[in-house]
């Protein structure tokens, strides 16, 4: 007789009792988990199922975002790799706040030290909330690479949609492309700044700076070309790096002091408006550049809206956020400096115009301690550099595709073999920052004036779909997935004042009496730029550009589209 090995005598037991409890074990109901390699199984197969669940959800919610990007006139051709912690990461990263405020703050010792330094930056912050509140509102309805230009093709009345565009689609492009400019010669200059800690006898010439200059753009080139696939991880590493550096130079600057401990009184109120020679007012404006400098590109996350998940959540909200963090990370960067700020005439002294290294050394005590420091902000400086001309790239891309920009077959290609990568619009746009940058070696006060035009072209081209949909009465905000309410006209209201404010402000010269060098020539610029624009749209585009797409939705779309392509015959 055959036996089973469980059931044996030999094992100890009596057969029949063993026989019994099998018996009864087979009569009662078990649960799974009385079977563990069943068990297992089971769990296994479910946890497929959530992971199968989980992933046909996301498949339903990247259709979803594909099928509303085409409502608005457009297909998916770009890789949507960002989340929420992405967008405002790169937002944050694009502002740079320690290389905003650090890079021109002579313009805020000239206009009035300390005080204009703290308050001038807490103002602006506040004032620069509703500005990102109105276009998170509408970016929420419109999320494209375009932008604030398509924002005022879809605001503006048909009959005047296509010039409004134009309009606003060429202050976006000189906006965005002097914006990099002004952050990749900034970090040239830094370089300059930080030999100088070890060598103050050097002076770079104009064509040593413009090498450096070119060297900062080509390191940005190749990540933006080439690591296309990292660039939301660099922004996390930037926003890192940012947040590390301010805490090391708020614990560096308040244990060394070498260059001496201000009182309160100073740090927060100490107000000299003689080196400016403007009245005490206007003084104060004139300090306004560095922080005004600082969230002028804001709004760019927009043109990364076809590479973020869920933009009509996450952009906006990246926008609004971005501006109280700023404001705070500002805050505690500008107090231990204001608290041990060097002889404010000596730092105006420095022969290059860049004082930040000297007054890093003099605070530190020490040649390697104001290096030290300085290489934060230089390294702030490259990734803002990557961020801003990563942005810029697909707003002169998304412009071409509208056929706004000569040869705009070719630049508003995407490369699909390198990651999806709008690289001919990104050629296009180093090749432009090259050439204005060879303005520095003729007239270093002209080139200059390329931080003021920024400012003033992305803040009017921010401006003006929030000033066209308020002068529609907002009918068009009403279905807003994130709605500003109730509030919704005031704070357009004070967005369009301060940027109004803002394009008289900075065209205004720092100091005078003016002379060849310190004339603002930021109007001049803009003067040239819109003439170049309007020069171009009387040759071309007046009988190709179109405007942006308009999905055919119903008769109304149809008929707005046929009365806006009549317009611009």
């Amino acid at each position: 007789m055959i036996s089973h090995p469980t059931l044996s005598p030999r094992h100890g037991c009596k057969f029949p009792l063993q026989i019994e409890q099998y018996k009864l074990c087979l009569s009662q109901p078990r649960s799974i988990a009385s079977f563990p390699q069943m068990s297992s199984i089971m769990r296994t197969r479910s946890a497929e199922k959530g992971q199968a669940g989980a992933g046909l959800e996301h498949a339903s919610d990247h259709d979803q975002v594909v099928e509303n990007l085409e409502k608005l006139g457009y297909k998916q051709e770009l890789v949507r790799t960002r989340g929420l912690s992405h967008a405002l990461f790169m937002t944050l990263s694009i502002m740079a706040v320690p290389y905003g405020l650090s890079a021109p703050i002579a313009t805020s010792l000239i206009g009035g030290g300390p005080a204009t330094i703290i308050w001038g930056w807490l103002h602006i912050s506040i004032l620069t909330l509703p500005l990102a509140l109105s276009m998170g509102e509408i970016c929420s309805k419109y999320p494209t690479a375009a932008g604030a230009y398509y924002w005022c093709y879809r605001l503006t009345p048909p009959r005047y949609r296509v010039l409004a565009s134009w309009i606003n689609g060429w202050l976006t492009m000189v906006g965005v492309w002097t914006i990099c400019l002004s952050v990749t010669f900034g970090t040239a200059q830094l370089v300059v700044a930080g030999v100088g800690i070890f060598h103050p006898d050097w002076a770079a010439t104009p064509w040593q700076t413009y090498l450096i200059f070119v060297a900062v753009t080509a390191v940005t080139f190749v990540f933006v070309i080439f690591f296309n696939d990292f660039l939301p991880i660099i922004d996390m590493a930037a926003a890192f790096w940012t947040l590390l550096g301010i805490i090391i130079i708020l614990i560096g600057f308040s244990a060394k002091a070498a260059a001496g401990r201000r009182s309160a009184a100073f740090a927060l109120g100490h107000f000299d408006p003689s080196s400016s020679g403007w009245k005490p007012g206007w003084t104060y404006f004139i300090g306004l550049l560095p922080p005004a400098y600082t969230y002028a590109a804001i709004g760019m996350i927009a043109n990364m809206a076809e590479e973020v998940q869920d933009p009509s959540s996450q952009v906006p909200r990246a926008m609004v956020w971005s501006v109280p963090i700023g404001a705070v990370c500002g805050l505690v960067f500008l107090l231990p400096i204001t608290f041990t700020l060097p002889d404010i005439p000596t730092l105006l002294a420095v022969p290059t115009g860049q004082p930040i290294g000297v007054m890093f050394e003099l605070i530190m005590g020490s040649r390697p301690g104001g290096f030290g420091m300085w290489f934060i902000i230089f390294g702030i400086g490259m990734f803002c550099a990557i961020s801003i001309c990563c942005a810029a790239s697909r707003a002169t891309w998304s412009f071409a595709r509208d056929k706004a920009i000569p040869f705009h077959h070719t630049f508003s290609q995407v490369n699909h073999t390198l990651s999806d990568v709008p690289m001919n619009a990104h050629i296009l746009s180093t090749m432009i920052q090259l050439l204005l940058g060879l303005i520095y070696l003729g007239s270093s006060a002209a080139f200059n004036a390329f931080v003021g035009v920024a400012v003033i072209c992305l803040g009017t081209s921010y401006s003006m779909p929030v000033a066209i949909s308020l002068v529609q009465g907002r009918k068009d905000m009403a279905d807003a997935p994130y709605s500003l309410g109730k509030w919704g006209p005031a704070l357009n209201l004070i967005a369009v004042l301060w940027t109004t404010f803002e394009i008289v402000l900075f065209s205004m010269p720092a100091v005078i009496p003016v002379t060849k060098v310190s004339m603002n020539y930021a109007s001049v610029v803009f003067v040239g730029f819109a003439a170049i624009s309007a020069v171009w749209y009387i040759i071309n585009g007046r009988f190709h550009y179109t405007g942006p797409p308009l999905p055919n939705n119903g008769p109304e779309d149809d008929e707005s589209k046929t009365e806006g392509e009549v317009q611009t015959l």
